[in-house]
């Protein structure tokens, strides 16, 4: 082959990666809510239509003395937690809210409906009594010993139930605000199933506020799978924000505005949103109320959420100037973890599908200028194209869609072969001997699942024991539907959630009246965070090896006249060496010590060295009591 023959196949295979147009969105999107059928735990529909799965936990809750079957399976396992599946319920339900006309449109509108009923199903039945929730049933550490489709389950069933002497603000909020928002699905089509839904929802809000505490000290065996790392008082804020959208009661606004410094919504600036971090949720829900101009006494408060709202944008496109931005591969997928990093990518790119559907004309204000809705739309179509296949692998992500995608994805169910084939019996040891390290595709097509996808070099490998890549979620499709049937719609196709032609023009009238209080350059940076100060000095520097190292002081300091910083969490970028007087964590790094602090007035130190200039230092997260 000719070098000129060789430079056009390149340029061609450059053109086919970068464009997107040739995406069927509305395909994906019929896949994306099968894959939902997959996870069915209980007894199966009539219309199941994924045909090999059969029932499977028949007789959970027995021993406990409640029925618990129902509910889904979260990934590749066969446990129901339940902080992932309330949060796939939540999303499930704002996808409709915010685009369930363009759902309808492509025809699946129908099938959303039934998925998330298929999940608030269950919690009615997890929820008994006004402050007890089940939060659990199986766990992950039976479970992961044994390789076994969910109709053959031989291990641990065992339910696990929150109460006011085991409290769990963060599980009980995530139900209370799936069933809030559930609940505004069904309001037109099944006004009493709205009904009940919205009763559980503001019983399961008052038990996790009035009783508050992590679940997973209450369900340690969670505490590996899925452990409260953010805290609950993102729940909570959650919680409230959807019971304001789903009861218009000025109370639960009133908790969203008196709250705010408490629970953090106005103290963290965070680019990760997920089933344990809900910050973000909470401040473009926040912002809605804002800009269809329903604030009412709370607009200062709500304008300090919106500004958090712009900073996850604004980390999302990269335009922090390193304070936050998210890290991409050289594909441009936005890089969170190794493990299941899709889950981020996907809820981001729904999350700023639906705030640049809220902001009509407005802007969001970022370190290094402004940014129009139309480029927040633009960039999560470039994830949920690179997703799809638009990337230098040319690989799908969702199983089942396109020429590439995973075949060996790490999911029992799908790995073995289907009960309704072979009924015979397949033990746990079974499965691992004969199923699990078996080469070549499932037998069992999970249809429409995200895997976790790609590392940070673009680089994936379909196995089976890769679970860091080939597992897939229910909390990695949930925000996937809203998005894509965004990206279906085309032109015109933006959210109406909570929006009628009254608030379009309520929201064009906040935006002219308030845009020097909520968009002016001196209000980029949030006034409270203003409140948190972080000062760098080099103060010491030496020559090792033909490099020049440089010891650098940073002091924190609270400037609240009469509040103490608790839970503070500091960003680092661009750090090349060691730190002193911090410990890594989750979400940054926080000050060590079982209960750390910074009072009124006082501050913190912390010490790097690195043979670079200052590293980019900012607060990520804080709490204001």
């Amino acid at each position: 082959m000719g070098l000129l023959a060789i430079l056009v196949l390149a340029a061609m295979a450059q053109v086919s990666y970068c464009d997107g147009s040739a995406m069927d969105y509305g395909k994906a999107l019929s896949k994306s809510i099968l894959f939902l059928e997959a996870q069915r735990s209980g007894v199966l529909p009539g219309n199941q239509r994924i045909s090999w799965r059969a029932n499977s936990g028949l007789l959970d809750g027995k021993a406990n003395g409640v029925d618990l079957t129902g509910g889904y399976y979260d990934a590749g396992d066969n446990v129901k937690f339940g902080l992932p599946m309330a949060f796939t319920v939540t999303m499930m339900s704002w996808s409709v809210l915010e685009y369930g006309e363009q759902m309808g449109a492509a025809g699946e509108l129908g099938h959303a409906m039934e998925a998330i009923k298929w999940g608030t199903d269950y919690f009615v039945k997890a929820h008994p009594e006004p402050n007890v929730l089940y939060g659990e049933v199986g766990d992950g550490d039976t479970d992961h010993n044994c390789w076994q489709r969910p109709e053959d389950m031989t291990t641990s069933r065992q339910a696990y139930r929150l109460d006011t002497q085991h409290p769990g603000s963060d599980l009980a909020g995530e139900t209370a605000a799936a069933m809030a928002a559930a609940s505004l699905v069904f309001r037109r089509s099944n006004p009493g199933y709205a009904n009940q839904l919205l009763q559980h929802s503001k019983q399961l809000f008052d038990f996790a506020d009035k009783y508050r505490g992590r679940y997973d000290a209450s369900i340690p065996v969670a505490r590996n799978y899925y452990g409260s790392i953010s805290g609950y008082g993102d729940e909570l804020l959650w919680a409230a924000a959807w019971l304001f959208h789903a009861t218009g009661e000025g109370q639960y606004l009133d908790y969203l505005a008196n709250h705010a410094d408490a629970l953090g919504g106005t103290g963290w600036s965070t680019s990760e949103f997920g089933w344990d971090i809900k910050y973000p949720g909470v401040q473009v829900l926040a912002a809605k109320i804002l800009l269809q101009g329903k604030a009412g006494a709370h607009a200062a408060v709500l304008r300090r959420y919106r500004q958090k709202a712009d900073f996850f944008a604004c980390s999302c496109l990269g335009k922090q100037w390193g304070s936050g931005d998210v890290q991409r591969t050289p594909g441009g997928l936005m890089y969170h973890q190794k493990w299941n990093n899709l889950q981020f990518v996907t809820s981001a790119s729904f999350l700023l599908a639906a705030y640049s559907d809220s902001l009509a004309s407005a802007h969001v204000q970022c370190s290094s200028g402004s940014a129009a809705p139309s480029e927040l739309l633009a960039f999560a179509k470039s994830q949920v194209d690179y997703i799809l296949g638009s990337n230098p692998r040319g690989t799908s992500y969702m199983v089942g869609y396109g020429n590439v995608y995973p075949r060996e994805a790490h999911h029992r169910g799908a790995s073995i072969v289907s009960v309704k084939s072979n009924p015979a019996f397949v033990s746990c040891h079974d499965g691992y001997s004969s199923w699990y390290g078996r080469k070549g595709s499932n037998p069992n097509l999970l249809d429409g699942a995200i895997v976790g996808g790609p590392d940070e070099h673009d680089n994936f490998s379909d196995e089976r024991n890769n679970y860091e890549q080939t597992e897939a979620t229910t909390y990695n499709s949930a925000p996937f539907m809203g998005v894509l049937a965004r990206l279906a719609a085309g032109h015109g196709g933006g959210g109406r959630f909570g929006r009628s032609l009254s608030d379009e023009l309520a929201t064009a009238a906040v935006e002219r009246d308030n845009q020097t209080s909520i968009l002016s350059a001196a209000d980029v940076e949030d006034k409270h965070a203003s409140l948190m100060v972080i000062e760098q000095k080099a103060t010491r520097s030496w020559t090792e090896k033909g490099r020049t190292y440089r010891r650098y002081v940073a002091t924190v300091t609270n400037r609240s006249p009469n509040k103490t910083a608790h839970e503070l969490h500091i960003g680092i970028a661009k750090l090349y060496g060691p730190v002193w007087g911090l410990d890594k964590a989750r979400y940054g790094y926080v000050l060590p010590g079982a209960a750390p602090s910074v009072p009124a007035g006082g501050s913190v130190v912390f010490v790097y060295v690195h043979a670079a200039p200052p590293a980019n230092v900012w607060v990520t997260g804080y709490k204001l009591v």
